[in-house]
């Protein structure tokens, strides 16, 4: 496709939705929020139609699209919260589904190492760590690490050198290595993997118990936990069982759980029993991050997350609703 100035409104959206899941998981990447992510995505679409004229052929409308999304998530940091607090949480992180992830195309997703790639940088960890990089450090690694752009190509979108470009890819990477966990290149990661499996079983029946001492059994001493949107993160294992027994979460009664996957992490969404209801209602989702037999990172995310991530607005006794 040479020129888009001769096709409709019609013709074009359909075009640019076959790369509606690649476009939205940039912009995931790029703003750590699924909600802006998909407000990045419409935009990117309306700007596209706009100025349809701007393309001529001299890159794929891929590499187009990408050009027009990563420019509107730009704009969006530019004009939006500030940075990341230095403690390493971010009040505006969300999950993403799995069952999303899935949709990507398989030149997303092509062998081994390409799927490896993709799940290291969809997960909580990359994710965090990306937001605390300068706006335009965070698309020139996105675009050069995660999608391959030669060095002119991201300095032709960015507006600056090449050498400028590769100083600030630099100055990222080496951002990211101080920031993402020690083992994580040594992290399998899976949600299948039978250690995992069995690790994430005996966790979740332990929370459904609230049997805090168990629970610590599995936990790592150097575990980290945070709550987005509330600010603050937890390190170590005394300090977040603390927390949660500050909380009242010990004691707590009328649990039921539905294991989950979100960023390629092991996850278990928590209902709570209302009677007056006469079902179990959403109530918060852990996502995993496990290292060497033990749980090293929980993240948990309030009811509000369930939707966007296709879980059920309620449980009852043999059924669930949708």
């Amino acid at each position: 496709m040479d020129d888009l100035t001769e096709i409709d409104e019609e013709a074009f959206t359909a075009h640019a939705m076959r790369h509606r899941r690649e476009l939205h998981v940039h912009c995931y990447r790029m703003l750590g929020s699924f909600e802006d992510a998909e407000d990045a995505v419409q935009e990117t679409f309306l700007r596209g139609w706009r100025r349809r004229d701007t393309y001529a052929g001299r890159s794929t409308f891929r590499a187009w699209l990408y050009r027009i999304a990563t420019n509107t998530c730009l704009d969006a940091l530019a004009a939006r919260r500030p940075a990341p607090a230095t403690g390493g949480e971010v009040p505006w992180l969300q999950p993403y589904p799995d069952r999303l992830l899935d949709e990507l195309p398989a030149h997303d997703a092509d062998g081994p190492e390409a799927s490896a790639l993709a799940r290291e940088t969809v997960e909580l960890a990359y994710l965090v760590a990306l937001q605390h990089l300068a706006p335009r450090q965070r698309a020139a690694l996105l675009l050069r690490d995660v999608l391959g752009w030669p060095a002119k190509d991201v300095s032709d979108l960015l507006g600056d050198s090449v050498a400028s470009v590769n100083s600030a890819l630099q100055r990222a990477r080496a951002a990211m290595r101080e920031r993402l966990p020690r083992e994580r290149q040594d992290w399998a990661g899976a949600a299948t993997d039978g250690a995992t499996v069995d690790l994430v079983r005996r966790f979740t029946d332990a929370s459904v118990a609230a049997d805090v001492a168990t629970i610590a059994t599995m936990l790592r001493e150097d575990v980290r936990f945070a709550m987005p949107p509330t600010e603050g993160l937890v390190v170590g294992r005394e300090a977040v069982v603390a927390t949660w027994v500050a909380d009242g979460y010990e004691g707590m009664t009328g649990l039921r759980p539905l294991p989950t996957a979100v960023n390629r992490q092991p996850a278990v969404a928590y209902y709570l029993r209302d009677d007056a209801a006469d079902a179990w209602l959403p109530l918060t989702l852990d996502v995993l991050r496990v290292s060497g037999g033990a749980v090293t990172e929980v993240t948990t995310f309030g009811a509000e997350q369930f939707p966007h991530l296709g879980l059920p607005e309620r449980l009852t006794d043999g059924a669930v609703t949708p």
